[in-house]
């Protein structure tokens, strides 16, 4: 079969370059650890013909895209309470059970929203004396 068109000369390259623009888009998304990896992306070639009249001549366009996989949700949850007004608010869980304190990345004790836990004082003994239990 001849050779009609090579798409590496055609329109300047032109063609060329942007499905390799959009390949490299589809493989840095195969590579994107945040989607799934078992979908299908896709490079697409369009070419449109148009002929003028006397079918002598045609307006050639050239359409490349890529179909890539969209990152993966992230997920989280939200603790949903009242303020001090009665309105509803809502606050990011970050203990994974509500009302759970937890240790920070720092040590700190930390509540189940994040907020670092305010350390109640110790209460001072005001006798030192041992007591006997029976």
């Amino acid at each position: 079969m001849k050779k009609i068109i090579d798409f590496n000369s055609f329109a300047q390259g032109g063609p060329a370059e942007k499905f390799n623009i959009e390949l490299q888009k589809v493989l840095e998304n195969i590579a994107d650890p945040n989607t799934d990896a078992k979908k299908v992306r896709k490079v697409s070639m369009v070419v449109s013909l148009k002929p003028n009249e006397h079918r002598n001549l045609a307006d050639v366009s050239v359409e490349i895209k890529s179909t890539i996989v969209p990152s993966q949700p992230i997920g989280t949850s939200l603790i949903i309470d009242t303020d001090t007004d009665g309105k509803a608010t809502g606050a990011e869980l970050k203990s994974g059970i509500p009302g759970q304190m937890y240790m920070g990345e720092n040590g700190e004790a930390l509540d189940d929203r994040g907020q670092k836990v305010e350390e109640t004082p110790t209460p001072k003994a005001t006798d030192n004396k041992v007591v006997n239990f029976k």
